[in-house]
């Protein structure tokens, strides 16, 4: 095992401190302890708020509505907030340890539901250490407009700092220099490896299914790790435990029906959200033979039920099942989607010791479909997880808060399978699959240091093993193949040990100001082979090898964060930077899809980033929003490319602006707008050209060397609620995406031009002027 000294002691510095930092108070304490839900459905609360009232202290309920906070004896008032929810007012005498669970009222319908869910947990916390991370609401989600109307979780974090699109109409995007792939996308825990439909248009993310969304950017807790840039944790609804309700709605391009209620009232709950598109429903209308006999459409399918055993015990089974399938008509098809599936086991071992213990599925797989003369073939991929996982949060007394836990996953990839008929000029062919472990052990401490200082330390090591059967080969530095070694079923071909320490610090000035700064290594082992600057169904994983490396991060970030005017107001300034090693490019002239040992056609280089984000948000009164602005850089260096000199990354962009507006006109209507802009994507374009044959083939030289147009667009948004009743209510959304129909590039071609042919015309693609879009929802 090879682990560098510089690890090693930031290991042990880690491990004293979480012993030395855990002291014994002589002063008597209790526990309080419990868990906060919502009075009218039964839903858990992720991040309520509990506070102390005229004295330092508080505590945030889990990603399970559960709480505990360590008190010394006496009586204390304590003010339960969180989105979406009335405040309320607990009193508790310590003289004993309690157990108290907190059911908090819904907000009042009408304007107060703006003022009052924007001074919650739609924002960032002044206090604590955790820097680069960003939460949305549900209802800010419902209220943005995206491209045709459907609600978008992908398309609405691409609006705050440090996160951007992966180009027009993409749900793809990019934290903080990162490509793609060093996103992490965990829906209920479960890896999503591919989260977009109809290529990118929409996202695999139902809305009326998620409770909660959280993205880090840096310095994440130390339970999330294998990925270098980011983790999006969503987290599904539970499901009504009080009474039945059936929601859905009806688009110009989709339709969707949500059904959730009691399997016992207050012990049970299920919940079943499903959701199709029917644009192929008005392709059957056209009397062309090769249109009425086309695909386009994607379906999902979000499923969930929670059991509580008693009052220490809850169970919950959830699971995600969606596919794509896009044709035209026998000549072509691709279906591609993904499946996952939950089980999870809370148990409360005492006031102070909770654990969760997750099984978790994970499968992503696309079949494409090939008929033209007499080829008629078809490509099957596919990467599966069994992930096996245990987590414990320990209430250490006043002062300290322990997470600790272990993860393991075993990964299967299949590159490619080629199926030929006979007649196929293309032989059938089946790329070897690929087995590995990734195991992982963490442990975290938040200890506050004095009232105004909270320091966050940690520490995971992740163990990685590339596994048998099949062929691994040795190249030499031209990437040929020198020698190939074979291995049997279960045997281990490469180890890779690292250590990925976390340290975090907070200083609060006053009440409303707090300076906080972060340093976090990362590693990942599940690589995205694309040519693309976005995901594409037909990208392909590939995990470490003897050859491939585990990627590694190092990023340090420094954060100021500042409410204003009274909490009306929030602004947060957040700087970066981030290196990066093993990272992978093609070599030039490379095909990844035709060769079976992929290795031999990449190279791999290190990589930086850095970057200055700014956000100022309106969290109060008829207008919200946020204004957001990224000034940043990213670069690699690879060794054969670019002449062995950094040369910007694909998704380098300098500036990046987002203006987000919502304004509750009255009871009834709530207008939204957003504004944004961004520098064109780093792109590849030749330099120059030359005959052969009688055909013209352009060549190139620098790598990344020139830009996209800038892309900028405004999107408008109205929803207005129809007439309610007690039991039903309802509402239409209208919105218009690129309001003064600006023809974004989408990409850019090169062709001769007709009357000279030594003259070269460059030729854009856009995709969308003016989309509008109208929606009707409704609830019962």
């Amino acid at each position: 095992m090879k682990i560098r000294n510089g690890a090693i002691f930031s290991s042990l510095i880690v491990l004293a401190g979480l012993l030395c930092s855990i002291r014994i108070n002589a002063q008597q304490r209790f526990v309080l302890s419990g868990t906060v839900k919502s009075k009218k459905n039964g839903e858990t609360i992720i991040g309520a708020s509990l506070k102390l009232l005229n004295k330092p202290g508080g505590v945030t309920s889990n990603e399970y509505g559960f709480y505990s906070i360590t008190l010394a004896s006496g009586t204390y008032d304590i003010e339960i907030s969180a989105v979406g929810k009335k405040s309320d007012t607990l009193t508790v005498s310590m003289t004993k340890d309690i157990v108290q669970n907190i059911y908090l009222l819904e907000e009042p319908k009408g304007l107060e539901e703006v003022i009052v869910s924007a001074r919650t947990r739609g924002g960032r916390s002044i206090s604590g250490t955790q820097t680069g991370v960003e939460k949305l609401s549900t209802r800010e989600i419902k209220n943005i407009p995206v491209l045709l109307g459907e609600k978008d979780v992908l398309k609405t974090i691409q609006l705050l700092p440090g996160i951007k699109s992966a180009g027009e109409g993409n749900s793809g995007f990019f934290v903080r220099g990162g490509s793609s792939d060093q996103n992490q996308i965990l829906l209920d825990e479960a890896n999503v490896y591919n989260a977009s439909h109809l290529l990118g248009f929409f996202s695999t993310f139902n809305s009326d299914a998620i409770k909660d969304v959280t993205v880090y950017k840096g310095g994440m807790p130390a339970q999330y790790g294998g990925r270098l840039s980011s983790v999006l944790d969503i987290k599904m609804n539970d499901g009504n435990n009080q009474d039945y309700s059936v929601s859905g709605g009806i688009g110009l391009i989709s339709a969707k029906l949500n059904v959730e209620g009691p399997i016992q009232k207050d012990k049970s709950s299920f919940l079943v959200t499903g959701r199709r598109t029917y644009a192929d429903v008005f392709l059957k209308a056209s009397s062309d033979s090769t249109v009425n006999k086309s695909k386009l459409y994607f379906y999902d399918l979000n499923a969930k039920m929670s059991y509580e055993l008693g009052s220490k015990d809850r169970l919950y089974f959830s699971g995600y099942f969606g596919k794509d399938k896009l044709g035209v008509g026998d000549q072509f098809g691709i279906d591609w989607g993904n499946t996952t599936g939950t089980v999870r086991w809370n148990h409360i071992f005492s006031k102070r010791l909770f654990s969760n213990t997750s099984l978790i599925y994970s499968n992503y797989d696309y079949k494409l479909r090939i008929r033209s003369g007499s080829n008629d073939f078809s490509i099957f991929s596919q990467i599966r997880d069994w992930n096996l996982k245990q987590d414990y949060q320990l209430n250490a007394g006043a002062k300290n808060n322990i997470r600790f836990g272990w993860s393991s996953i075993y990964h299967t990839v299949r590159p490619g399978e080629i199926t030929a008929s006979e007649t196929s000029s293309i032989n059938s062919k089946t790329q070897q699959k690929r087995f590995s472990l990734e195991n992982a052990l963490y442990a975290t401490n938040t200890w506050k240091v004095s009232h105004n200082i909270d320091l966050t330390y940690g520490l995971r090591l992740t163990n990685f093993m590339v596994l048998g059967k099949g062929d691994f080969y040795n190249l030499d530095s031209k990437g040929e193949i020198m020698d190939t070694l074979t291995y049997k079923n279960g045997e281990v071909v490469k180890t890779y040990w690292n250590l990925e320490p976390r340290l975090a610090i907070g200083y609060q000035f006053n009440a409303s100001s707090s300076l906080k700064a972060s340093y976090v290594r990362n590693t990942q082992n599940m690589h995205l082979i694309t040519n693309s600057t976005s995901s594409t169904p037909t990208d392909k994983w590939v995990s470490s090898t003897n050859i491939i490396k585990p990627e590694i991060s190092d990023q340090v970030s420094l954060g100021y964060y500042k409410n204003l005017a009274g909490n009306k107001y929030e602004l947060t300034v957040e700087a970066y930077y981030k290196s990066m090693q093993n990272q992978i490019d093609y070599r030039d002239g490379a095909n990844v899809y035709t060769n079976e040992a992929i290795e031999t056609q990449l190279l791999y280089g290190k990589g930086r980033a850095y970057g200055i984000e700014w956000m100022l948000r309106k969290k109060t009164g008829k207008l919200t929003g946020w204004l957001s602005y990224t000034l940043s850089k990213t670069e690699r260096k690879i060794e054969g490319i670019n002449n062995n000199q950094w040369y910007n990354a694909r998704q380098d962009r300098t500036h990046d602006i987002a203006i987000v507006g919502i304004y509750q006109l009255n009871k009834k209507w709530t207008l939204s707008a957003n504004w944004i802009y961004y520098t064109g994507n780093a792109v590849t374009l030749p330099n120059g050209k030359y005959t052969v044959g009688g055909q013209t083939v352009y060549y190139y030289t620098n790598r990344n060397g020139y830009r996209m147009p800038a892309y900028h667009r405004l999107d408008f948004g109205a929803t207005k609620q129809l007439k309610q009743r007690k039991k039903w209510s309802s509402e239409i959304a209208f919105s218009l995406y690129n309001v003064y129909g600006r023809e974004n590039a989408y990409s850019i071609t090169f062709r001769d031009n007709e009357d000279n042919p030594n003259k070269t015309e460059a030729v854009q693609t856009s995709l969308f002027r003016w989309v509008p879009s109208v929606s009707y929802n409704f609830k019962f």
